[in-house]
This record gives C-alpha cells, sequence and structure tokens, in this order.
C-alpha cells in the first residue's frame, strides 16, 4: 500500500509489524530501517560507547507516530519518543482538526546563532569597538578556518558586531559573532571560532 498523505484512518488499530511495514513504505526506509524500528537491530552498549563518555548502557523509550500532520501544504508523519499514554493520539487528534482548516502554517528564522566574548579593563570601550569592526573581514576570515565542512555546507560566520558594555562596571566591550550553524551542535559551533579570533 502506497501512502501520499499523513491521514492514515484507524492507524491505531493495526498491529505493530503492519504499522512499521506502513511507515517504512510511506517514508521510503531500508530494510535495516524496518529492523531497528522493530528493535531487530539498533543501537548497542558498545557503539554508544564510541559515542558519548562514560557510558553504562542504552536507554530505550517508546517510538510512536504521530498522524494526520499537513504543514505548509506538506504531509508529515512525526514521530514521537514519549512514555505517557495518550500523547501521541492527543497530538494525532490535534492535527486532524488542524488539517480540516487547511493544516499547520510554520516559518523558521535562519539558524544563526550568537557567540559573545566580553573584554574588561578598557579604557576606551567605543574606540575598542571600532578596532574589532576595521579588521572585522579578517576576524571573520579566521573563525571560518575553524570548520571547512560547515562553510562546505553553507553555514559559517556571518557578521561580526561590537558594541560597549550598557551597564556598571565601566570599561567592558562585548565582541559578538553571529554564525550560520546549519542545525549544527550549536555549542561548539559558537565556541571554537570564538576561542580561535581571541588572540587577535
Amino acid at each position: 500500500m502506497s501512502q501520499t498523505t499523513s491521514r492514515i484512518p484507524r492507524f491505531y488499530d493495526r498491529p505493530l509489524p503492519e504499522r512499521v511495514a506502513v511507515v517504512s513504505q510511506w517514508a521510503g526506509l531500508e530494510p535495516n530501517d524496518h529492523s531497528t524500528l522493530l528493535g531487530i537491530t539498533g543501537l548497542t552498549a558498545q557503539d554508544a560507547d564510541h559515542m558519548i563518555e562514560n557510558v553504562i548502557g542504552v536507554h530505550a523509550l517508546p517510538l510512536g507516530i504521530a498522524t494526520n500532520f499537513l504543514v505548509n501544504g506538506a504531509d508529515y508523519l512525526v514521530p514521537m519518543a514519549v512514555e505517557e499514554p495518550s500523547v501521541v493520539a492527543g497530538c494525532s487528534y490535534a492535527a486532524r482538526l488542524a488539517r480540516e482548516g487547511g493544516g499547520f502554517t510554520a516559518q523558521a528564522d535562519a539558524p544563526v546563532m550568537i557567540g559573545q566574548i566580553q573584554v574588561l579593563g578598557v579604557d576606551d570601550a567605543e574606540a575598542a569597538g571600532e578596532a574589532v569592526l576595521a579588521i572585522k573581514d579578517a576576524l571573520m576570515a579566521e573563525a571560518n578556518k575553524v570548520d571547512p565542512m560547515l562553510l562546505q555546507l553553507g553555514g559559517g560566520a556571518r557578521d561580526i558586531e561590537a558594541r560597549p558594555c550598557p551597564t556598571p562596571p565601566p570599561g567592558r566591550c562585548w565582541s559578538c559573532t553571529c554564525s550560520s550553524t546549519c542545525a549544527t551542535r550549536w555549542a561548539q559551533t559558537r565556541s571554537t571560532p570564538r576561542a580561535r579570533r581571541w588572540p587577535r
């Protein structure tokens, strides 16, 4: 059965293997993905040990599918990993009601994050800010050397701002890097370029 819509009546009444088969076909999943959903394969403790620190095992939650979602004119099946009953059903029902009125409309700002450096003991904060902006292009080029892959994906430093801190104590200046993260791990994306350009 080929699904072209997220409106799948009585999806909850189907047996588990059939639900997995429907979702796998709907999303074009590979056979190994199908096996992972059924719990036959998946993340092992050995694999997890190479991903984060101090691993002692893996943790599983039920994975359900919220149906009926129509967002910006496109159908979506929404995976939800929750342990509380009725949450997936409630979301599916709400999406069904919204669908009857044309679905959801969503928009998102560009994935631009701000990393900030605070410089203390500045005699002339305004002049310090102007000095930073005078070499903005060079600083941005230096920041973009940190992660060439991010740059290839269309991310990287977008702008540098410099402004004096408006609150006491005096003699503080902020230097802010605005970077496009391309949905990567934002903390690392922000902190590494800041550390890279700090010596200048």
